[in-house]
């Protein structure tokens, strides 16, 4: 495919990832080219609208979306709707419309089953039919910034790989192919039962140093600095006031929801029983995301909230200022 080609790209899926990334597209995209959405989410939908009014289009269903689109990309919250908006949807999913020779990449992260089961469908319903799983990392922060990573479900040598490597860089920074069918999501579910890992170990780590009198700020710097260093606590430091562009410091919003990690965390161990894995750690990280999603204090808010619910002390800073306040008196 070539972008000078395409007069019409479809984005299905509106949520806290998908919103910025077709924000993105419609930004970044060759003037000639129109952006097609949808959204069960009307907010979302008038909101790429209003931002973007020459260059979005709102579309009624996903069926709609890729009747107008050549390239067709989804970003949806679990398998089920992933199947519900290509096969299960009846009259409305995008394979309702003739899909023949059009390319359909979905950024969901999802279990591989679904993922597979969709492949399988599409490649029996339409065989000149391209479609790959091409999950992300980079949380809502990234996926704002452009930044996000992008785990590619082909080899090195699909020879589509140059135009999704083109097409995808709108969006995000690294694009990543891991291999066949569904080893996108494979290295996706492995990313994130670290990355939720790594979470759980800072917010610990970070607690029994705060209680033993060390500023969090410089433990953050010790982290950095030796063997513990780490993404989560560079930059989504689970202690308020660490960093200041972290979902913590902002009330833990604008993140990737608990709820959400505790999905593919669970998606992850599923993974890891079916192939073999020992994962030593995953029952107890899981039973950490299943209670801080059922936390009133946590639900809905970014999953380095474990933070608040493993007991740690986010008012550290008032609590260091009010203390130098009172010696210098």
């Amino acid at each position: 495919m070539n972008l000078s080609k395409i007069s019409g790209i479809g984005f299905v899926g509106l949520g806290a990832m998908g919103l910025p990334m077709a924000g993105h597209l419609a930004t970044k995209l060759p003037g000639q080219i129109k952006l097609f959405v949808y959204d069960i989410n009307q907010a979302s939908v008038d909101q790429i609208l209003t931002d973007h009014p020459e260059r979005v289009v709102k579309c009624t269903s996903a069926k709609n979306v890729a009747d107008k689109s050549s390239i067709i990309l989804t970003m949806l919250p679990e398998g089920k709707h992933v199947r519900s908006v290509y096969m299960d949807g009846g009259a409305d999913t995008i394979c309702a419309s003739d899909v023949s020779g059009k390319l359909l990449i979905d950024c969901s992260t999802i279990d591989t089953a679904s993922s597979v089961a969709v492949k399988k469908y599409i490649q029996t319903k339409s065989p000149t039919t391209s479609f790959y799983d091409a999950p992300v990392s980079g949380g809502v922060v990234g996926a704002q910034k452009g930044m996000i990573a992008f785990f590619l479900g082909c080899d090195g040598n699909d020879p589509n790989l140059p135009f999704l490597t083109q097409l995808l860089k709108f969006m995000g920074k690294d694009i990543i192919p891991c291999g066949g069918l569904s080893k996108g999501l494979a290295a996706k579910l492995s990313n994130n039962y670290l990355s939720g890992i790594i979470a759980i170990a800072v917010s610990e780590a970070m607690d029994m140093g705060m209680r033993s009198g060390l500023d969090p700020r410089v433990l953050a710097k010790v982290f950095a600095a030796g063997t513990a260093q780490n993404t989560i606590c560079d930059r989504f430091c689970p202690v308020p006031g660490v960093y200041a562009e972290a979902p913590s410091s902002k009330g833990y919003t604008n993140g990737f929801k608990v709820q959400l990690m505790r999905k593919d965390f669970s998606l992850a161990l599923e993974m890891a029983k079916r192939v073999g894995s020992r994962n030593v750690l995953g029952d107890a990280g899981l039973a950490t995301y299943d209670g801080a999603s059922n936390d009133p204090r946590c639900k809905d808010l970014d999953s380095r909230v474990v933070f608040r619910y493993l007991g740690g002390n986010e008012d550290w800073k008032k609590e260091a200022d009010d203390s130098t306040a009172k010696t210098l008196e």
